[in-house]
């Protein structure tokens, strides 16, 4: 015989009260005569409401059991759109890549450049490329902080048309100035790109098209926030430090 629950929780002994409930509050289905026993069913509900009452942890541990199965599920359907979406996050010619571009491994980070917890992993990512030559860096601009987050984006894709990206793109995660249009050309000129093409470039409709496209493929993916790294199948949110993002690389080579 299988057994429920190898302790007796509160937990289980209301899941059994329950079970209890719905056993003894049935009559057969073949009995067209039986009808429901108000005072029955009153005496039941008290007494549930009793248990909950001198065990409301019941009540809690019910709510963390239920959130951890639905963060199991949504794990694994971010694996299975992680899997399906391999293309689009890996080739997609429109997203900015630096790095080694024939490495054995590819980062990808979905960010945002006004975003505080971007500029606090943007070290990190750079260190992560310098100290390990068979890394290979996707950037997935995601702007979510508003228009000008939005307007950063579409510098950053037009410097990537000047083969100057990684620089612009440093550059703009260091800065503390609010991403304003003269503050764009300004890091433009400092980082030597052509800053009166940028600005022109800024406008070209096919930023917002990539734009579009980052957002859906992050909102398949369940990427709210940023920053976000995926590496192979696995997501994780939030700044990582070198460590984290070595840690991270490791444990998809190794397949855990």
């Amino acid at each position: 015989m299988t057994q429920v629950c190898a302790q007796v929780s509160p937990f289980c002994r209301l899941t059994l009260l329950l079970l209890a409930v719905a056993v003894t509050g049935c009559t057969s289905l073949n009995d067209s005569s039986a009808v429901p026993n108000p005072a029955s069913q009153q005496t039941l509900d008290k007494a549930i409401e009793q248990y909950i009452r001198a065990h409301p942890e019941v009540i809690e541990q019910s709510l963390q059991e239920l959130e951890t199965k639905r963060e199991t599920a949504e794990r694994a359907r971010q694996k299975v759109a992680l899997a399906n979406r391999q293309k689009e996050l890996l080739h997609d010619a429109s997203s900015p890549v630096s790095g080694n571009p024939n490495g054995q491994v590819t980062l990808i980070e979905f960010f945002d450049y006004r975003c505080g917890f971007c500029k606090r992993a943007a070290g990190a990512v750079t260190q992560l490329q310098k100290e390990d030559p068979s890394v290979r860096v996707v950037y997935k601009d995601f702007p979510i902080l508003g228009e000008p987050s939005e307007l950063a984006a579409k510098a950053a894709l037009s410097a990537n048309a000047q083969g100057k990206h990684q620089a612009f793109h440093e550059a703009l995660l260091a800065t503390k100035n609010e991403m304003t249009r003269d503050e764009l050309l300004r890091v433009a000129g400092e980082v030597g790109l052509d800053a009166k093409r940028l600005d022109t470039d800024m406008a070209n409709p096919e930023w917002q098209t990539v734009i579009d496209r980052n957002r859906a493929l992050a909102r398949e993916l369940g990427i709210s926030g940023t920053p976000g790294f995926i590496v192979g199948t696995e997501l994780v949110p939030g700044a990582l430090d070198v460590k984290g993002l070595k840690d991270l690389i490791a444990r998809v080579k190794d397949g855990k």
